[in-house]
């Protein structure tokens, strides 16, 4: 798996790409010069429950487009991510990174024309054990 992905099943990644919540109540522009950017899955009780494939971008990487009063924030046990959803839809579609406070996770699945179901050899970080609950 290249650590940079520029296509996903010949779809392309688009360095200006558009992600949606399933209703498109919310509407998203990511960044996204060099493709999809530290691909992770993450195996935190939140995590394992959303199932997401997250990819990183800066804090200045996503234009909130259309929706941003729709999307509401979800913390829990250090709160220092905050999870973004719709609250029409209930999907995630990103959030502000505990283990780097200066990026936002996306949900990829989100992302227009990709099918993160394409895409294999998803690393697993270990949020179970994260260092930031020592």
């Amino acid at each position: 798996m290249t650590s940079d992905l520029k296509e996903v099943d010949g779809v392309p990644i688009h360095p200006k790409h558009r992600a949606t919540c399933h209703c498109g109540t919310v509407e998203i522009e990511l960044d996204l010069p060099n493709g999809l950017v530290e691909l992770r899955r993450c195996d935190c009780s939140m995590c394992r429950r959303r199932g997401a494939i997250a990819a990183s971008v800066p804090l200045a990487g996503i234009n909130i487009l259309k929706g941003k009063e729709s999307l509401k924030l979800y913390q829990f046990n250090t709160n220092t991510a905050k999870h973004y959803f719709c609250s029409n839809c209930g999907i995630y579609t990103h959030h502000q990174r505990r283990s780097n406070p200066a990026q936002y996770g996306f949900n990829v699945a989100c992302l227009e024309g990709i099918n993160p179901l394409k895409i294999e050899g998803i690393p697993t970080h270990d949020g179970v054990n994260h260092p930031a609950d020592k």
